[in-house]
């Protein structure tokens, strides 16, 4: 499979994760008696990797995230020299779907303009700090990384890593939403932070030194 179309694989399935992850904490999770909450929205994000997964998992391995790009080159299962292309197009598609969901978003009265960015301190769902925010970000990335390199392993079970995988960005978002809102995933940072503006974008370089740092690590483990 050629690289442009490994990468525009990367570049839907990374839209449609922060489309339908982003998209159901925006349009979702706060509705009065019928909101959806921070469980649905950690559902939401694992079901956008549990189908892409079956969708473009045999075209381009279904990375969706720099982080999990980066890890799995360092672990030596993916090669260097396509990691910037998959990086660029993972952006792209989180850019893209913030926009989309900006636009849908904006057609609600009252709408205030946020898109489920990350953040800590005064931008933290709870107020955690800054350094509750970058630990958390490594472990919850490494521990998602370790997942990735496990159940796609040559001697897993065959045809259900997509399975857990998709269980697993559940599980970290259930645990972290409430202390950074959850990134594990620059470019799902990156695309709301660059509409947003203000806070979120000024705390944006977080998310993306957390998830690095934590995917190598899981990498050379």
């Amino acid at each position: 499979m050629s690289l442009s179309k490994r990468s525009a694989a990367e570049f839907i399935g990374t839209f449609w994760l922060v489309l339908g992850g982003c998209g159901s904490a925006v349009l979702a999770a706060g509705l009065p008696d019928v909101g959806i909450g921070y469980a649905g929205v950690a559902l939401a994000f694992g079901l956008t990797v549990l189908t892409m997964a079956f969708a473009i998992g045999h075209i381009s391995g279904c990375h969706l995230n720099p982080a999990v790009t980066l890890g799995l080159t360092v672990a030596g299962r993916f090669k260097s020299s396509d990691l910037p292309a998959y990086v660029i197009a993972q952006v792209l598609g989180a850019i893209v779907a913030s926009a989309v969901l900006f636009y849908i978003a904006s057609g609600a009265e009252g709408y205030s303009g946020g898109l489920a960015s990350n953040g800590f301190g005064a931008h933290s769902p709870q107020g955690y700090s800054m350094g509750a925010g970058l630990v958390t970000e490594i472990v919850m990335t490494m521990m998602f990384l370790l997942i990735i390199l496990g159940a796609t392993d040559g001697r897993a079970p065959v045809g259900f890593g997509g399975i857990a995988i998709g269980l697993g960005l559940t599980l970290i978002h259930l645990i972290s939403i409430p202390v950074t809102n959850t990134s594990v995933n620059p470019a799902r940072s990156t695309g709301p932070a660059l509409l947003e503006g203000g806070i979120a974008l000024q705390q944006l370089w977080l998310f993306w030194v957390a998830p690095l740092i934590g995917a190598a690590i899981a990498g050379v483990v």
